[in-house]
C-alpha cells in the first residue's frame, strides 16, 4: 500500500496537472464564449464565459458569408495529397534505411537529420528561384511539392525509427515460409508498424493544416487560399472586421482536426516513441 506521504504527493501532482490544462484551455474557452456572443466584444469589464446574449449569426456567417469553407477545400485536398505521397515515399525508403547496410546509409541518415533541424524559413528563397522557373508559384502543386518535401524526411526519420523496432527474425521466418520481400512488406510490416504510419500521417496532416509562412509566399488570391492564411484574413481590430465571426470561424476549421487526432490518439504515443530516431 501506498504511504500517507506519496498519496499526498500524488495527489498534489493531479491537481497540478489538471490546472496546466484549465489554463490551456482558458484561450479556446475564451475563443468559444466571444463566438456565441451576440455583443461581439472582444474586451470588457462584463465579460462572460457564458454569454448573456447568445447567438449562432457567427457560425451562420462563417458557413455561408465568408469563403471559409473554400479555404477548408483547398487545405483538404493539399492535406490528403501531402499525407498520401509522404507516405509512399517515405515507408520504402525507411524501410531501405533500417534493413540495407549500403554505402554512404549513415550519411544520407545523417543529412536527414540536418535537413529536419533546418529552419524552413531561410529556405524560402531557395524554395522560390526553384519553383519560379518552373511556374509552380501559386499553383497547388508547388505548395504541395514544399509540403510534401518538408514532411517526408520526418516520415523518413520516424517510419525508420518504428522498422528498426521490428525484429528481422519476423522476416526471416516468414523468408523462411518461401514469403517474399514485398509480401512480408505488406503483410507483415506494415500492420506491425500501422501506429507509426497513422501517427506519421496525423502529424503531415497537422501541419499542412497550420502551415502559413509557405502557404502566403507561394499562393496568392482569396480562391487558392489555405485555412491559416484565410483566417489570418479574417483576424479583426478594433477598427475593422469582427472578432467574433474570426473566433468562430477558429473553432469550426480546428474541429475536423480534432475528430481525427481523438480517433487516432491511441496510436500517438506508441507510434511517436517507438519511432525515436536510431542510428
Amino acid at each position: 500500500m501506498k504511504r500517507p506521504v506519496e498519496k499526498i504527493g500524488l495527489l498534489l501532482l493531479n491537481i497540478f496537472f489538471i490546472a496546466i490544462c484549465f489554463v490551456v484551455l482558458v484561450p479556446i474557452l475564451y475563443a468559444l464564449s466571444i463566438s456565441f456572443n451576440a455583443q461581439g466584444g472582444l474586451l470588457g469589464s462584463d465579460f462572460r464565459f457564458i454569454p448573456r446574449d447568445f447567438t449562432l449569426a457567427h457560425y451562420r456567417a462563417v458557413l455561408f458569408d465568408q469563403p471559409v469553407l473554400l479555404w477548408l477545400g483547398n487545405t483538404v485536398v493539399l492535406a490528403v495529397s501531402a499525407v498520401g505521397i509522404a507516405l509512399a515515399v517515405s515507408v520504402p525508403g525507411a524501410y531501405s534505411l533500417s534493413r540495407f547496410r549500403f554505402a554512404g546509409r549513415q550519411r544520407v541518415f545523417s543529412g536527414l537529420l540536418m535537413l529536419h533541424a533546418f529552419p524552413a524559413i531561410l529556405s524560402m528563397f531557395a524554395i522560390f528561384r526553384l519553383l519560379s522557373p518552373l511556374g509552380l508559384i501559386n499553383t497547388r502543386t508547388g505548395i504541395l511539392i514544399v509540403y510534401v518535401g518538408t514532411m517526408t524526411v520526418f516520415g523518413l526519420l520516424n517510419l525508420k525509427g518504428y522498422f528498426d523496432s521490428i525484429p528481422i527474425e519476423i522476416e526471416e521466418s516468414a523468408a523462411i515460409d518461401g514469403a517474399g520481400m514485398w509480401h512480408t512488406i505488406k503483410s507483415i510490416l506494415l500492420p506491425l508498424a500501422r501506429p507509426a504510419l497513422i501517427v506519421t500521417g496525423v502529424m503531415v496532416m497537422i501541419f499542412v493544416w497550420n502551415e502559413y509562412i509557405y502557404a502566403i509566399t507561394f499562393m496568392t488570391g482569396a480562391s487558392n487560399y489555405t485555412l491559416a492564411v484565410g483566417l489570418y484574413t479574417l483576424q479583426a481590430t478594433e477598427m475593422t472586421g469582427s472578432w467574433p465571426i474570426f473566433a468562430a470561424a477558429s473553432i469550426v476549421v480546428s474541429l475536423p482536426i480534432l475528430i481525427i487526432f481523438f480517433a487516432t490518439q491511441k496510436y500517438m504515443t506508441s507510434g511517436l516513441t517507438a519511432g525515436g530516431v536510431k542510428g
